[in-house]
């Protein structure tokens, strides 16, 4: 069967992912089985989207029951769902309204548009993004994304962006024109290999942008809905000075609907109209079915205490790798990390690895036949990104089998 599936693939699918040879048949939790019956520990959360781990029986039966009543309806019309899911991610984050999409490319265009819309009368439309930033796969997306590897191919791309380091106000303050609209950041730069923004770059940004109008917009896609131990990563890392600050427009998806497509950007008050009717929509946001999803999903968080499991996980996670890593300091290089959100720089010196392949992919496969499913990022980076529900004896499990794979091909 996983050889016909396979081919399948290749014959009828399009070849827009490099993907690992597993044909994955089921999940229950943690965990999920391959179409030869073999199980995988799940540490990959489906890049940071099963945030309640496979087939949660809650939110399949939230999926029934609306299933049952009303699947879609379109956004002519109103529906509690919808409306209570916007009042949900709003008490969370502040005062303003909510405009639903499908992801978080769409999230970040809807992002991009606002802030153009918003100054479009002064001439400014430029936005400065951070090098290594990952803001979706759009063209706006990855014009605005400071990665070359994905607008190889896609000139001329959308003008108006430029890229600065991350984590430098300097370099955001030396980029300023007279046509600079937008700052756009993630809280946690996730497809380069996890890099956390600093509690001063962030208030600094916050600072600069009020000083020069600008918008402050937050990617909060792959970071946020509780993955760093907070709903959003700026309030785990400004976590004591939370009043000072908060963006203009947050752009979430991914967790939002735990596997569920379903993407959303709130929007502070102060330009809450900006989109006015006619100016943006999304015949599929914020579906009925989409936000019953999104409303049990916040509702088991709350319920669970996950937000306070993300944190306290997070930290046994990295004080366990940095164990591991004195076992074998010449082969994890470094460890980074906030809540559930983890990148484990791996030595690319493996002499049964293949230089022409990335060491992340290479590591990732070998993780793979101990049992244990990881995301690689970059050149070497393997990534944890598991379930925010994920018990601690889960958690040893992955590191013992991450240790066992280390041992296996250093020995």
């Amino acid at each position: 069967m996983s050889n016909n599936i396979k081919n399948q693939f290749k014959q009828f699918v399009a070849p827009t992912y490099g993907r690992f040879p597993l044909t994955l048949d089921r999940g229950k939790g943690s965990y999920v089985w391959d179409s030869n019956d073999k199980k995988y520990l799940d540490l990959g959360g489906g890049i940071a989207v099963n945030c309640l781990g496979h087939s949660h029986p809650e939110i399949s039966q939230a999926l029934s029951e609306q299933s049952s009543r009303l699947i879609h309806c379109s956004n002519l019309y109103h529906f509690e769902g919808q409306s209570q899911l916007a009042e949900n991610l709003s008490k969370r984050i502040g005062s303003g309204r909510v405009f639903f999409c499908n992801s978080g490319a769409e999230s970040s265009e809807v992002m991009i548009k606002l802030a153009r819309r918003s100054k479009q009368v002064e001439g400014r439309f430029e936005i400065i993004t951070a090098e290594n930033s990952f803001h979706g796969r759009t063209m706006a997306g990855i014009s605005a994304t400071g990665q070359a590897k994905v607008k190889d191919g896609f000139a001329p791309l959308l003008q108006g962006f430029s890229h600065v380091p991350f984590n430098n106000l300097d370099a955001i303050r030396s980029a300023i024109t007279p046509a600079t609209v937008a700052v756009m950041i993630e809280g946690v730069q996730g497809e380069s290999g996890i890099h956390p923004a600093t509690a001063g770059y962030l208030l600094g940004l916050r600072e600069l942008c009020d000083h020069h109008d600008l918008l402050l917009l937050w990617d909060g896609v792959q970071c946020g809905h509780f993955r760093t131990g907070s709903f959003q990563s700026f309030q785990t890392i400004l976590s004591d000075q939370i009043g000072e600050f908060l963006p203009d427009a947050v752009g979430m998806a991914k967790s939002l609907g735990g596997g569920f497509p379903i993407g959303a950007v709130w929007i502070s008050e102060k330009h809450s109209e900006v989109l006015s009717a006619g100016t943006h929509g999304s015949t599929f946001g914020g579906n009925p079915l989409a936000c019953a999803v999104g409303n049990k999903i916040l509702e088991i968080i709350d319920r669970d205490k996950l937000e306070e499991n993300a944190s306290e996980l997070g930290k046994f996670f990295l004080r366990e790798l940095k164990k591991i890593q004195s076992k074998y300091p010449n082969i994890i290089n470094t460890i980074r990390g906030i809540g559930l959100m983890i990148g484990i720089e791996m030595n690319k010196e493996i002499k049964s690895f293949d230089k022409k392949v990335p060491t992340s992919i290479q590591w990732v496969s070998a993780l793979h036949e101990v049992g244990l499913l990881t995301i690689p990022a970059g050149d070497s980076i393997v990534r944890f990104l598991p379930p925010l529900n994920l018990t601690q004896n889960e958690a040893q499990d992955g590191l013992d089998l991450f240790e066992k794979t280390i041992k296996k091909l250093t020995s």
